[in-house]
């Protein structure tokens, strides 16, 4: 049996929510230059500032997809907040995307390459930097297994 989380949040669900709003197809590129505008709009921080100020009074709940470190640093205004990295290799990243076929995604690995290193590191503010973030987080979680073997790691985390 697993223990769970209350709520998850997305954080691209809050760009997802202004490509609609704006007429914008919900697809991997829209939603890196959607982030990107809502960050030079309201800060580098901004989608992080919204999730915390709409989940306040939560007191469980993960959010899933930080892809700054000012988003890693404004989560870390709440003092019982942890960054917890999922890491895997890009190959394994690469077999998963291909297993889900999700529309958008790279068909060859080539541009799966190419979108990648685009986000590892910002050219300002409003832009992805993965690497980053990553020098940001408090746990690091192999993600190399299956996912009964990532489940087994986060329990062991919660618990």
């Amino acid at each position: 049996m697993h223990l769970t989380i209350q709520n998850i949040y997305y954080k691209a669900d809050s760009i997802r929510a202004y490509l609609r709003e704006s007429g914008q197809e919900i697809n991997r590129d829209n939603l890196i230059q959607g982030g990107r505008k809502l960050r030079s709009q309201g800060g580098p921080g901004v989608l992080a500032e919204m999730l915390l100020k709409a989940n306040e009074n939560e007191t469980n709940f993960a959010i899933d997809s930080i892809r700054t470190p000012y988003e890693a640093k404004a989560l870390k205004e709440r003092k019982d907040f942890k960054l917890i990295e999922v890491r895997a290799t890009r190959d394994v990243r690469w077999e998963r995307m291909q297993a889900r076929g999700r529309k958008g995604d790279p068909t060859d690995y080539e541009t799966f390459v190419q979108q990648e290193e685009a986000e590892l590191k910002a050219t300002d503010s409003s832009g992805q930097a993965l690497d980053a973030t990553a020098k940001e987080a408090d746990i690091v979680v192999d993600n190399e297994g299956d996912l009964n073997a990532l489940f087994l790691k986060i329990d062991q985390l919660l618990a």
